[in-house]
Order: C-alpha cells, then structure tokens, then sequence
C-alpha cells in the first residue's frame, strides 16, 4: 500500500508550529515541509531554528525537506548557490530523514547534495514537476531512469493532464518504469481533478508515496488524508484477495 506524504505549508513560525501539532496527531507516514513557502525562506539560520522545531513536535515521523523552485510550481524562486547552501543546511542539521532535488538544476550542486546526504543517512528524491503538460511516455520514463542514474533514493515526477488520455500516459510509464527499470520505490502523479486516479492507483501501477491534504493541499488535486487513506486500504485488500 502506498505511503501517505502531507505537506506542510505555513508562512510563519506560529503556523508551523500549528501545523506539526495537527499532523502529529494524524495516522500518516511522513510529513513533507514546503518551506518554499516559509516567509523567512531566505534565512538559513530561521529556517534551520524552524526545523528543529518542526522535527521536535513531529518526533519519530519521517520528514521530508522540499524547497520548489517557482519554475516547478513551487512559491518562491532562489539563486542556484542559496539553493544549494540551505539544502545542505537542512541535511547536516540531522533533523531531515529525506529531502526533494529537482532533477534539473545544475548537475554538479546535485551531485554535491547527493555525497552531502548519503554522508548524513538522508535520503534524497529527485524529482521533476510540469504544470503545463503531460510528456511523452517515453520521456517520463526517461526522466525518471535519468533521476534513478543520478542516484536517486526515490525518483519523482508529477505532470499536468490535459485530457484523460493524458493520465492514461502518465500510469502506463509508471508501470513500464516499474517493471522494466526501477531498482527502488518511484513516485509518480497526474495533478489537477484529471488526475486524482493516479494519486490513488499507486498500488496497481507502481508509485510507492501518494501526498495528501491534511489543512491545505500544496499541489492541485490532493485528497484530505481520511478520504485518501479508506481508498488506499480498500484497493490494498482488493489487490491482496486477488
């Protein structure tokens, strides 16, 4: 059965310290915070303080450190070096069980990262994001052998369906990267109403983490967690009987 990943997405301290109390208290399996959303973003020492804090009240549930880039969807938009410096930040702070690299920033900051988190027992997804459209089959699948060669943990992509064949692409690369190439857990999602299917399906077609909205969803077409987790369960027994 796939994991349930919720983001967190306050702007201030007080609302992350809100946030982390509300999913503490959830029956999730890690937390995803999006501090691209975070007001003091640009402050290595406020968002390493922040996290401490976050990590804290979570306790003992995996978190995930995402900063997305506004050209992948995400609030803000940084230099290429602060990007780097606050991701290697947030890996030696020891408070980060895994964090999101965007499979096309510069090769070589990636790399870095990569070595920077394996030193750290942190694991690293790359991950790709169009808002605009749904590739090619063949150019997901090969995005994600690409973020899998570069030493991905988990390689993630999430597209924007413009019609229904458009989610029918994205879960057919799903399952040919799944069962042709992947040597671990893949992530993968058709965003939007279009494509809440792929957010529940990962079970039958090969994406191991689904994210869903606990307050506020970070992404268009994300499940409230309740709803997602009975669908989830449900396929699961269903997959298991058969």
């Amino acid at each position: 059965m796939p994991k349930i990943c919720v983001p967190m997405v306050g702007k201030t301290n007080e609302e992350l310290r809100e946030e982390a109390e509300y999913l503490s208290k959830m029956d999730i399996d890690l937390v995803e915070w999006r501090v691209d959303f975070y007001q003091d973003v640009e402050n290595v020492e406020a968002v390493r303080d922040a996290s401490v804090q976050i990590r804290e009240i979570l306790g003992g549930i995996p978190l995930l450190f995402t900063f997305r880039s506004a050209k992948e969807g995400g609030e803000k938009e940084v230099g290429l070096d602060y990007y780097a410096t606050l991701n290697k930040a947030m890996i030696e702070t020891k408070c980060m069980d895994m964090i999101d690299v965007e499979l096309f920033i510069d090769e070589k900051v990636m790399r870095n990262l990569i070595k920077v988190a394996q030193h750290n027992q942190v694991k690293v997804i790359i991950s790709n994001h169009d808002f605009e459209k749904t590739p090619p089959k063949e150019e997901i699948v090969s995005r994600l052998r690409k973020a899998q060669d570069l030493g991905a943990d988990i390689p993630k992509i999430a597209v924007m369906p413009r019609n229904e064949k458009d989610v029918l692409t994205l879960l057919e690369a799903t399952n040919e990267m799944k069962n042709q190439y992947a040597k671990q857990p893949i992530i993968t999602m058709a965003m939007a109403g279009k494509g809440v299917i792929s957010r529940l399906a990962g079970e039958i077609f090969g994406s191991a983490i689904t994210f869903g909205a606990a307050k506020k969803a970070s992404a268009p077409g994300q499940v409230g967690v309740e709803e997602l987790k009975s669908v989830l369960k449900l396929i699961h027994q269903n997959v298991k009987e058969k």
